[in-house]
């Protein structure tokens, strides 16, 4: 019983409420002293899954309502997803996104996925 509890769970965020969503996680979870770490693979049926970033610290994640863009922002650089048609998320118990998959317009998908680097010592 308790292990259903602590299970993730997949869910659709819907574009009303993509600014306030990643607003939160990247308040609660990318601005404390353990880096996260992101990739993103881009799904292509044509050209097949290409990685447009791997092990790069995560720094946030912002949706702008007004030109409907949402914004990864990493250490290496931001990378945009222009007018995403839906965005799913995996989510942990505690509100933390391993995963999110956005869908584009063009039919092409993204998988950006999260993981706790957790490297809170420096130099042992």
């Amino acid at each position: 019983m308790s292990g259903a509890l602590s299970m993730s769970q997949t869910k659709r965020i819907p574009r009303e409420q993509l600014h306030e969503y990643f607003d939160e996680f990247t308040k609660r979870f990318l601005r404390d002293t353990s880096p996260e770490v992101v990739a993103i693979e881009l799904i292509e049926p044509e050209l097949g899954d290409q990685v447009v970033a791997a092990g790069t610290r995560l720094q946030g994640i912002t949706y702008e309502e007004r030109t409907n863009v949402l914004e990864i922002e990493t250490q290496t650089g931001d990378h945009r997803d222009y007018n995403p048609e839906a965005v799913w998320v995996i989510e942990e118990p505690d509100g933390f996104v391993d995963a999110f998959e956005v869908v584009r317009a063009d039919g092409k998908r993204e998988v950006i996925s999260v993981k706790r680097a957790g490297a809170r010592r420096i130099g042992s």
